[in-house]
């Protein structure tokens, strides 16, 4: 990620708590928030999506309400540490519609995966006959999420 040219001031901090909130606010409504004109309030948020501060633009869905009531986190450690191995399963994992996110962790297992499903039965088909064939896996350990506390999207 590289790293702003310029020091975020209180005026882009605040336009990225407002866009985290609300993406589909007008530049007119985030301006009024902030008391700024519109057009200096613009040239911030191009200049944050610019310097790759503002990534994307997104719509948060409930995973419930469209079928995928089942959250896992899944521990994996590969048999062998090298670039070839951890490159291979990164991008295989990668592509997984059911794998929401992929870290690569330190400890005793070396990514974390967090899985959504419909279902026990449908996390079993997928662990047993997609992620367990991605070759190099050593180990794993499944956690069944019961209740999300706090699930946010905003850093700032």
């Amino acid at each position: 990620m590289p790293t702003p040219s310029y020091t975020l001031d209180e005026k882009d901090l605040s336009i990225l708590r407002i866009l985290q909130k609300d993406s589909k606010l007008s530049v007119r409504d985030i301006a009024a928030r902030i008391n700024l004109s519109p057009t200096p309030t613009h040239e911030r948020i191009r200049r944050m999506e610019k310097q790759g501060i503002i990534r994307e633009y997104t719509t948060v869905v409930d995973r419930k309400k469209v079928g995928k009531g089942m959250m896992v986190i899944c521990m994996v450690a590969l048999n062998a540490h090298n670039k070839k191995t951890a490159g291979k399963f990164i991008e295989e994992a990668s592509r997984l519609k059911e794998v929401v996110e992929l870290y690569n962790i330190s400890g005793d297992f070396d990514f974390m995966l967090k899985i959504l499903a419909a279902n026990m039965d449908e996390f079993h088909e997928f662990f047993v006959n997609v992620l367990s064939e991605i070759e190099g896996i050593g180990q794993t350990k499944s956690i069944f999420v019961m209740n999300s506390i706090k699930e946010s999207h905003q850093i700032i």
